[in-house]
């Protein structure tokens, strides 16, 4: 079992990945853009290029929010990725996880016939039904699940 970091955001502050959304927005942007001059810049398909655009570049991901008692527990689907490869951000009304993986290889790894690993990119906000204490938000990575407890604030 591994802990991840948890980036607490406090009401009135700032959170940190709205550049992080910015970049992600853009290169979604540009891989449609090439999806579309690859088809032949001919128009009525826009919006099927931003989806394949979203689907090449961010990794879908299951999950579940369950309240228990004092807090809340959201269960996250990540496998492949590595506990230093995840962020969670806690806000008072809004839980954010966001990954980012990269796969390189090596020029002296032998001779590549085809590789399906590509870089891939989580990000989703889970809005909270209450609100919670940020300063009380725990985080572990086990066996490709990430675990997310959240304390609810007091009344």
């Amino acid at each position: 079992m591994s802990h991840v970091a948890i980036a607490r955001i406090h009401e009135g502050q700032e959170p940190s990945f709205l550049d992080e959304i910015k970049a992600l927005t853009n290169r979604i942007r540009e891989r449609a853009f090439a999806l579309f001059q690859k088809r032949g810049s001919s128009e009525g398909t826009a919006i099927g290029d931003w989806l394949q655009a979203e689907r090449d570049l961010t990794c879908a991901t299951e999950s579940d929010l369950v309240e228990k008692g004092s807090g809340f527990q959201l269960r996250v689907a990540v496998p492949g990725f590595a506990e230093k490869e995840l962020k969670v951000t806690a806000l008072p009304d809004a839980l954010v996880v966001s990954a980012q993986s990269a796969h390189r290889h090596e020029e002296d790894e032998g001779k590549w016939y085809f590789c399906e690993f590509a870089e891939k990119q989580i990000y989703r906000r889970f809005e909270l039904p209450k609100i919670i204490n940020v300063d009380k938000v725990t985080a572990r990575l086990e066996k490709g699940i990430l675990q997310v407890t959240a304390e609810k604030a007091a009344a």
